[in-house]
């Protein structure tokens, strides 16, 4: 094992960890939500910055798996789905994964080119990047199979996830806001001036 392996196994439990945060946020952040106290906007802003980092980590695990000679990756095999011969399946995966990542980035970036409607419909994807990164994960890692803290890490990430599933579904709707402005009281009673009714 060498300083290349290690940089590879952190940069990807740590991108997975960030992928976690980024889809939860996502997920939550469906209604609007915030944490109390906090501007929305705080979760938003927190959302795009995890997402940039997965993106930024996610290009040093992969050049790290590139470089280190312990096995045989090439760039291709990073980006193309199940093209190469280390692993075909469990590296197809993370190339997959990456490949639904970078769309909703670069979706995102061009959002207010797009439109609304085609950024949505790719946004979506964010729903099959998860799994496909934590299947990615799991098949890869050599210290899985023996229970290991990757393994556990994964776990806490799949529990966070169907937390964040479970409060937006449970969460009661916020009522409709009226964009009429309240009417006036109407006073009920009429009175008529002195004399006016014989």
């Amino acid at each position: 094992m060498n300083a290349l392996w290690y940089l590879m196994r952190g940069t990807g439990a740590v991108s997975l960890v960030l992928l976690t945060m980024t889809l939860a946020l996502g997920v939550a952040n469906h209604g609007r939500w915030a944490p109390r106290n906090t501007p929305r906007f705080v979760v938003d802003h927190l959302h795009r910055t995890a997402s940039l980092l997965v993106v930024a980590l996610l290009a040093v695990h992969i050049t790290t798996a590139v470089l280190d000679r312990h096995v045989a990756i090439d760039l291709a095999d990073a980006v193309i789905p199940f093209a190469g011969h280390y692993r075909p399946l469990w590296v197809g995966l993370g190339a997959l994964s990456l490949d639904l990542l970078l769309a909703l980035i670069v979706t995102s970036l061009l959002r207010a080119r797009i439109g609304l409607r085609q950024w949505k419909a790719v946004h979506w994807l964010a729903y099959a990047c998860w799994p496909v990164a934590v299947a990615h994960g799991l098949g890869n890692g050599t210290d899985v199979p023996h229970g290991g803290w990757m393994l556990w890490l994964t776990g806490a990430c799949a529990v966070t996830v169907a937390a964040a599933v479970w409060a937006r579904l449970t969460r009661a709707p916020r009522p409709a806001a009226t964009s009429a402005p309240t009417a006036p009281v109407v006073p009920t009673t009429i009175h008529a001036p002195t004399g006016a009714l014989r």
